[in-house]
């Protein structure tokens, strides 16, 4: 199954001009060594709950290489922002977090380096395929995966029993326990519609079916008025229309407080939602339950919302040193423990020998001691293969958002949001040079 990924992966991100600058513009820094030599201090930037507890089990337990840690925004509240500002001045760190999303764009415009030679095949072939891919691009490895992001439901299972609501297996399913919810209640909803969040509903388009974006020959396809997408967009347009859920910014005061005063009884979210939630509500502990994402047919399927690596910049001059740490994170017992002993990640990891590690780490009994981790293992199973990331994310995603928080009813759609990002993205890649089609 891994060299089938692997040989997808190089068909579809080598076969493009438009990728072209994936490969011409990587940085290949001065470090020719698979292994470090000697002592060596690292500089690395993220955001991840768990982060430092990482750095400072690795640094207990190495004398080798050292890390300093610097905790910065997370990417898309200013992160990217301060990595791409440090590179551009020449003063970046050794090692940065990166969501799969935005990686295309980091590689198209020369921040990072290939790691493909310290990074090897073998190291690839223990992780989800998916993961793999999105790191692949050009036909050469950008970034270690760190973990997997499978979509899932948590929900307040005392109110939904009290409600008398099954929980839902499927789409139409959801419609009907959200109308539910708000004849129960009708201050209540089931879910929250984040205008400030992109991601999310990319998420569910990935998990529909949809492909946004392809490289094909030399050219860079953009579809997203596609069957998939029409159809998320219409639903999600008609559960907005209908007041079916709430509309407030993701992880906001107004959200935290919603899921405290019982007006918000769900929330979509990933495998890392687990910890978010718990560290948001603690005292809500024994209330919330997690289940499949809703379907729509039925049958397990996911997009994937968020999902983290680490990339070694340009100028690193200690690359291999950079990904021994960087592995040492995303593949070892020891650094997944250190992540998720800390009580607030509840990472689903892409190394597939390490997820009983994380299940055992992670303290469940937020959940009533459910097992969330069998949950995530076939959500992430089932995630949909045929996504891919395209070079100017950061610009499809501004768009979106701005349009997002315009909507209103008899006002700007869904359908507008999801037209401007298209067409900026459009734009942007022909800024650029590159071919584009859609």
């Amino acid at each position: 199954m891994t060299r089938t990924w692997s040989r997808t992966s190089r068909a579809i991100a080598g076969t493009a001009t438009a990728l072209a600058v994936l490969t011409a513009c990587g940085g290949g820094g001065d470090d020719t060594a698979s292994k470090p030599n000697g002592p060596v201090t690292l500089t690395f930037w993220g955001w991840a709950k768990g982060s430092k507890d990482v750095v400072d089990a690795f640094n207990a337990s190495h004398t080798d290489i050292q890390v300093k840690f610097e905790e910065i925004p997370s990417g898309t509240a200013g992160g990217y922002a301060k990595i791409s500002n440090a590179v551009k001045a020449g003063n970046a760190p050794d090692l940065v977090s990166i969501e799969y999303s935005s990686l295309p764009e980091f590689v198209s415009s020369g921040a990072l380096q290939d790691i493909g030679e310290q990074f090897t095949e073998a190291d690839r072939a223990k992780l989800l395929p998916q993961s793999v891919e999105l790191t692949t691009l050009g036909g050469k490895s950008w970034a270690v995966p760190f973990d997997a992001a499978p979509q899932a439901f948590f929900y307040r299972k005392d109110l939904f029993a009290q409600y008398k609501i099954p929980v839902p297996t499927t789409w139409d399913a959801f419609k009907k326990a959200a109308e539910q919810v708000k004849k129960a209640d009708a201050k209540a909803r089931i879910a929250t519609f984040f205008p400030d969040d992109p991601t999310t509903f990319e998420a569910m388009a990935w998990q529909a079916g949809a492909q946004w974006f392809k490289a094909e020959n030399d050219t860079w396809k953009v579809n997203t008025t596609d069957p998939a997408t029409t159809k998320v967009t219409a639903y999600w347009q008609g559960l907005l229309d209908a007041d079916l859920v709430q509309k407030d910014a993701s992880f906001s005061p107004e959200w935290v407080g919603s899921l405290k005063n019982g007006t918000t009884i769900g929330y979509l979210g990933a495998s890392w939602g687990a910890g978010v939630l718990k560290g948001n509500v603690p005292e809500m502990g024994g209330k919330w339950a997690v289940a499949p994402i809703p379907t729509w047919d039925g049958k397990p399927a996911s997009g994937m919302l968020g999902g983290t690596s680490f990339a070694v910049t340009k100028d690193s001059k200690q690359k291999a040193a950079a990904v021994t740490f960087a592995e040492w994170m995303s593949t070892t017992e020891a650094g997944i423990k250190a992540r998720i002993a800390s009580g607030t990640s509840s990472a689903f990891p892409a190394a597939a020998s390490l997820r009983p590690v994380a299940k055992k780490a992670f303290d469940a009994s937020f959940y009533g001691g459910q097992d969330i981790y069998a949950l995530f293992e076939a959500s992430g199973a089932s995630i949909n293969p045929h996504w891919a990331w395209g070079p100017s994310t950061g610009t499809t995603n501004t768009a979106i958002k701005d349009r997002f928080g315009k909507i209103a009813p008899g006002g700007p759609g869904i359908a507008d949001a999801v037209k401007a990002g298209h067409d900026a993205t459009v734009a942007e890649l022909t800024k650029r040079g590159l071919k584009v089609e859609g």
